[in-house]
């Protein structure tokens, strides 16, 4: 990967060993009002305070939000809220959560890492590689709250390729040695646990030749690229960095919901999916049931659930393997066989749209769990919800490595990564081995 660096950080003052639970919160883009709320209630001082100065997230906010977000964090630096350690470190980091009652860890470690453009590097070290659109207002949104604090207070999420295990033993000897630093947990009932690292130099020459493929946090490196262009000096940007073999790497699916289309059933949407889809019916109401058959049913099977239909279940698959190769040609084959560009590209562009008065766009849901997608497909507006299979880590490193980008909310990588345990001042450093 580029070269990683110890970072300057700047953490909550607490003693050795401390529980930062009520400090720390979740990345800002999964936050709405209320577990904003929540956190804000739990300590006046949590990081959301500055991280997500206005509502909702990923949306361009007046200035004055951001100003006072800046003036929110410098008054935390004055006050001693927060404070700079006296030497930069690198950071083992672990998380222990669970899925689906079995319990699970996942570490990585935090370092900065050297901004550099998408793509193989230019310096023969490792690359850094995207999977996921980005969008202009998000990035700018980030890019005002960079400006007002100086500082990167959110981890980026990157993965590295490791299949002779390098870098395993390393992180878990750090945390043989010592009780963590400090601790929290979140919301979602998953403990995030912090070491510091004695001596970086292991790790910094282990992994300077891997590539860094980004997890989450793609308008956030965007960013400090943007950045990085108008302050040349802030070459550096926070990552936490965690091996695809990790056992711990937990992708979940993001399912759909639709709406504006208009005369769906199961009978219309199989009549026009002839030679397209197989669509199946599905005799239960278990959608739990239902999500568990897919993988077993055939070519990129999805779940359809249509809450109006008497027999609300079926499962469609693909007529071939490879149903995007007329239309898609130039696209790489891993990209083509994702779920969620067949349902983009077949089921909705294809089957759907004219189902749809509204400019042929439907209007577009994302649950993560199927209750939320039961609920959310039961709402005035919306006819149809698609349970999607995961997306397997390898067709990630496949598309990235390809130079492609996936749909949006392709992946969805749990649990995510803790903001406020490590923060980054962008302001003050650069990378030592760039040039002037």
């Amino acid at each position: 990967m580029p070269r990683i660096h110890p970072i300057p950080a700047i953490q909550y003052a607490a003693p050795p060993g401390a529980d930062v639970s009520d400090r720390i919160a979740p990345p800002y883009d999964v936050l709405d009002e209320t577990s904003k709320g929540a956190l804000v209630a739990a300590s006046a001082d949590n990081i959301v305070t500055v991280d997500l100065p206005h509502m909702p997230a990923k949306t361009l906010g007046p200035d004055v939000t951001y100003e006072r977000a800046g003036d929110t964090w410098r008054r935390w630096l004055a006050d001693g809220v927060v404070v700079q350690r006296d030497e930069p470190a690198l950071f083992v980091y672990q998380q222990t959560f669970t899925v689906a009652g079995t319990t699970h860890r996942r570490r990585g470690l935090i370092a900065n890492v050297a901004l550099q453009p998408f793509g193989p590097a230019p310096d023969g070290h490792g690359g850094v590689h995207p999977h996921e659109q980005t969008f202009d207002a998000a990035k700018q949104d980030r890019l005002m709250l960079m400006r007002a604090t100086g500082a990167q207070l959110s981890p980026i999420f990157g993965l590295y390729d490791d299949p002779a295990d390098q870098v395993a033993p390393m992180l878990a000897g750090v945390i043989d040695i010592d009780p963590p630093d400090r601790f929290g947990v979140t919301a979602d009932g998953t403990r995030h646990d912090l070491w510091t690292v004695r001596d970086a130099r292991p790790f910094l020459d282990a992994m300077l030749d891997m590539d860094v493929f980004i997890a989450d946090g793609h308008h956030r490196y965007n960013t400090a690229l943007m950045y990085q262009q108008q302050a040349p000096a802030a070459d550096i940007c926070l990552f936490v960095l965690v091996a695809m073999q990790d056992p711990g790497m937990i992708v979940l699916p993001t399912h759909r919901v639709l709406g504006g289309l208009e005369g769906l059933t199961i009978d219309a949407l199989a009549a026009a999916a002839q030679g397209v889809l197989n669509i199946t019916r599905v005799d239960s109401d278990d959608l739990t049931q239902l999500e568990t058959a897919l993988p077993n049913a055939g070519h990129h099977a999805m779940g359809l659930f249509l809450p109006r239909d008497d027999h609300p279940l079926a499962i469609a698959t693909t007529a071939g393997p490879d149903p995007l190769a007329v239309s898609h040609p130039d696209q790489s084959p891993a990209w083509r066989q994702l779920d969620v560009a067949i349902l983009q590209h077949l089921t909705v562009n294809q089957l759907l749209a004219p189902m749809c008065p509204r400019d042929g766009k439907p209007t577009w849901k994302y649950p993560h769990t199927l209750d939320q997608l039961r609920t959310d497909a039961a709402d005035d507006g919306f006819q149809l919800g698609v349970i999607m299979q995961a997306t397997p880590l390898k067709s990630v490193l496949a598309v990235s490595r390809a130079g492609e980008l996936m749909p949006q909310k392709s992946t969805y990588f749990f649990p995510k990564l803790a903001t406020g345990l490590v923060i980054n001042p962008i302001s003050q450093q650069k990378d030592p081995e760039s040039k002037p």
